[in-house]
């Protein structure tokens, strides 16, 4: 743990600024090297990242090598919509679960990408790229960070809801108004702890739909989210009666399209590169199932 004598400095700076600009370190290295205790001022620990240095004091800086993941590489193919040096934007197809856990070790989105890219961002080595997620059958857009930086910037933009999210989804019944807000709490389920469900004691959660196309028994619709909770899109419309086609958690089963998965599709996506601030906008088409289920109705 070499240490180095800070520089006068024309005014005090807070620690983690100084550390992120001198050793070129992203804000949440330096916050997990102060809580780590890998930081030391004048050879004691320090662990506020708001502790001022004024120059003089004496540094010691320890920053630890990675941890090995001890992930695999799969060469599972994806389909990427757009790719430059700091992101991703891929069309995730339904049943690929994102990143491994218990029961789905291999065979994950995360898997993938280790085979596929050389860098991914390391802010968690047990989900290297992964910024936010969706469920294994759910479809669409997934963004994936490639550096730290962009980690950071995308995950700031999700937190500040700057992201702009649309799904395509097919429900059960014909939904009226056409156009709505549901506005409603969401949380674990009382008695089925495996289920999300509409809970007063939750956090609040909103989502608006507009009809995009009735049929007899269904509708197609656009959801657009404010905010992120858990199997949101599916807990709002089942609440209203209208469950997801092929959501065996929250809905019923369907004969008539023998939708096998919830036809819940990650449609559009709207943000800011987190490095350029360039406004980047994408949509994925819908996968063959999806669409399948689309034709029969289009054609009955």
């Amino acid at each position: 743990m070499p240490t180095n004598k800070i520089p006068p400095l024309s005014s005090p700076e807070r620690l983690d600024v100084y550390l992120s600009k001198v050793f070129q370190l992203t804000r949440a290295k330096v916050q997990n090297l102060l809580r780590d205790q890998q930081v030391l001022l004048n050879g004691n620990v320090v662990e506020k990242a708001g502790t001022k240095v004024r120059g003089g004091e004496h540094l010691e800086l320890s920053v630890p090598p990675p941890k090995p993941s001890g992930l695999r590489a799969e060469n599972i193919p994806l389909e990427i919509l757009y790719e430059d040096k700091a992101l991703l934007v891929i069309n995730k197809p339904p049943g690929l679960v994102v990143h491994p856990a218990a029961g789905h070790w291999e065979g994950t989105l995360v898997n993938a990408l280790l085979f596929h890219f050389k860098k991914l961002s390391g802010l968690d080595p047990t989900r290297p790229g992964i910024v936010h997620r969706l469920d294994k059958d759910t479809s669409g857009i997934l963004i994936i960070a490639k550096q730290d930086e962009a980690h950071e910037g995308l995950s700031r933009q999700f937190k500040d809801r700057q992201v702009e999210k649309v799904y395509q989804v097919l429900v059960h019944g014909k939904v009226i108004p056409k156009k709505g807000t549901i506005d409603k709490p969401i949380g674990r389920h009382p008695k089925h702890r495996k289920k999300m469900g509409i809970v007063s004691s939750g956090r609040f959660a909103i989502t608006q739909y507009e009809v995009l196309e009735h049929f007899k028994e269904y509708s197609l619709l656009q959801c657009r989210i404010e905010t992120g909770r858990t199997h949101q899109i599916r807990v709002h419309l089942s609440s209203l009666g209208h469950p997801v086609v092929g959501d065996s958690v929250y809905g019923k089963e369907d004969r008539k399209l023998g939708a096998t998965r919830q036809l819940l599709h990650a449609w559009k996506v709207k943000f800011k590169h987190p490095l350029t601030e360039e406004v980047l906008a994408f949509k994925a088409p819908l996968p063959l199932d999806f669409k399948e289920a689309l034709e029969k109705l289009q054609t009955s």
